[in-house]
């Protein structure tokens, strides 16, 4: 597995090393061990998976601490544009965001650890998702910002009159009026 660096030093891709022959192809998709040498030990507590339609955009959530979630977010059929919006307070990166495509083909991860708010829209006809998060699901915890906040300037790489969203990614506050972020000084660095 190979590490590659992106604009935000804390916001890593992943690619895999592939075998290949005739019959298809092999790799390994996880390695705690190799996770923890090449970005930090991290221990994962739960999958989720998610299978979306062309012009689907999810996002841009997070949850806050105690339950902040660190995540390894991949693409096992289609493609997507996946996003990592820096939303810690003092951060020499807050309000900037990566932007990395995620295949079936490339089998490329991007690694989000707390205090990124993620989201990602669905560029192929279908597109199935799938992401580790380093703690569980707690709905009182849940928090988003606006996927269309004209500050963050994210490209989502569809046309407008494509996008389609769920009633409640529809009303989430622009990062300058979200209630609740992170503070850099005491997020959990990596």
């Amino acid at each position: 597995m190979q590490l590659i660096p992106t604009s935000i030093p804390e916001v890593v891709i992943l690619e895999p090393r592939l075998f290949r022959d005739e019959r298809g192809y092999f790799f390994e998709s996880f390695s705690e061990q190799r996770f923890a040498e090449l970005v930090a030990p991290t221990h994962f507590v739960q999958d989720n998976e998610s299978r979306s339609s062309y012009g689907v955009v999810r996002g841009l959530h997070f949850q806050l601490p105690p339950h902040a979630q660190a995540k390894l977010v991949r693409v096992l059929r289609g493609r997507v544009l996946d996003v990592a919006v820096d939303i810690r307070i003092g951060s020499p990166t807050f309000g900037q965001h990566v932007a990395v495509e995620l295949t079936e083909d490339n089998h490329r991860m991007l690694f989000l650890p707390h205090g990124f708010a993620h989201g990602f829209s669905v560029l192929s006809e279908e597109a199935v998702f799938q992401y580790k998060c380093d703690n569980y699901y707690a709905p009182e915890a849940e928090g988003a910002i606006a996927w269309d906040d004209p500050a963050l300037g994210i490209d989502w790489g569809l046309p407008a009159e494509a996008i389609r969203l769920s009633e409640k990614d529809s009303k989430h506050p622009r990062l300058s009026e979200a209630p609740h972020l992170f503070d850099y000084s005491t997020v959990r660095h990596l």
